[in-house]
């Protein structure tokens, strides 16, 4: 196997689908359909080449997804101090394992399986003394794009844990603007300027920011951390994107693991901004270190914390 650099790239295949994966973060790069012609459709609005990334396309975010205020959390009486990585202020952000070599542990056409560390040593003096064994799967089927992680205690003690998905999606319009979002969120975490929840948790009911049922994106600004998902029978929770004319949707289903979603309309990203929309399964609220209600995983040693979403292509007319 040669060396896993920021270009390295693993293509699945299944029937008219491809996925592209990167060793380099365990990132999904790209997730496409491809006709007769070779004429791509981007459901996954992604790149080639680890310079290509624009607003953390793709990313996987272990073991914090979202902001950190201040990096700094307390648990178990201790108080801990994170690198402040965060562009828009003093925060930490989206953990350590996006910019790490993962290593490939398994590989088949239409699948392949990536896994990293992260030792209490090495991270200690970045803030989180803990360690953890990560695997995360991506699987191309008639149901589309799954991806499933298993988080596992590799260490003596007791770790605080939190795993998120960034990636962003396109039914085809030219702006975002113009496509209709369903989210299943019945709460939403109210944010100060530097973009880190204040502790308050606000109905949708009422408010602008209420998409459960399906409705146009129009100029709306997301940023917005959804929280009390509506969930179904099976205790799934869905968010959906859908082209108002094409009929085009994509839906992003997520297990009982994943208690957060977060909606982003890019505006920041400066060369795209608006060009997709970022819909980010979290098993966790952002700032969930020092809100540990949120959905904070607690996993003692030797235990495994494992979940799992899906990404489903279908046209409705």
């Amino acid at each position: 196997m040669q060396p896993v650099t920021p270009d390295t790239e693993i293509v699945l295949s299944y029937e008219h689908q491809r996925a592209v994966v990167s060793p380099w973060g365990a990132a999904l790069r790209r997730y496409f359909f491809l006709n007769a012609q070779g004429q791509e459709t981007e459901i996954a609005w992604g790149y080639s080449g680890g310079n290509e990334k624009r607003g953390g396309q793709g990313d996987v975010l272990i073991p914090f997804p979202g902001r950190i205020e201040n990096g700094r959390y307390s648990f178990n009486g201790r108080t801990f101090q994170l690198e402040r990585n965060d562009k828009e202020g003093p925060n930490a952000i989206h953990g350590f394992v996006r910019t790490l070599p993962w290593h490939v542990r398994d590989t088949h056409a239409t699948s392949v399986t990536l896994e990293c560390h992260l030792d209490a040593d090495t991270y200690a003096g970045r803030g989180y003394p803990f360690s953890l064994a990560v695997r995360v799967t991506y699987d191309l089927s008639a149901s589309g794009l799954s991806c499933t992680f298993t988080v596992k205690n590799t260490g003596q003690q007791a770790a605080p844990v939190g795993v998120g998905f960034h990636p962003y999606f396109t039914v085809g319009t030219s702006l975002i603007d113009e496509a209709e979002v369903q989210i299943p969120g019945t709460g939403y975490l109210e944010f100060n300027e530097r973009l880190v929840p204040t502790g308050v948790v606000l109905d949708v009911a009422g408010t602008p920011w209420d998409y459960r049922q399906s409705r146009e994106i129009g100029r709306q600004r997301f940023n917005h951390c959804y929280v009390r998902l509506n969930r179904d029978a099976q205790g799934m929770a869905t968010t959906s994107l859908r082209h108002p004319t094409q009929g085009r949707t994509i839906d992003i289903t997520m297990d009982q693991a994943f208690s957060a979603v977060v909606v982003y309309t890019g505006d920041a990203i400066a060369d795209a901004p608006r060009a997709a929309l970022a819909i980010e399964p979290m098993t966790c609220a952002s700032d969930a270190f020092n809100h540990p209600e949120w959905g904070l995983k607690q996993l003692i040693p030797g235990e495994v914390f494992s979940g799992r979403y899906q990404i489903q292509h279908r046209l409705m007319h």
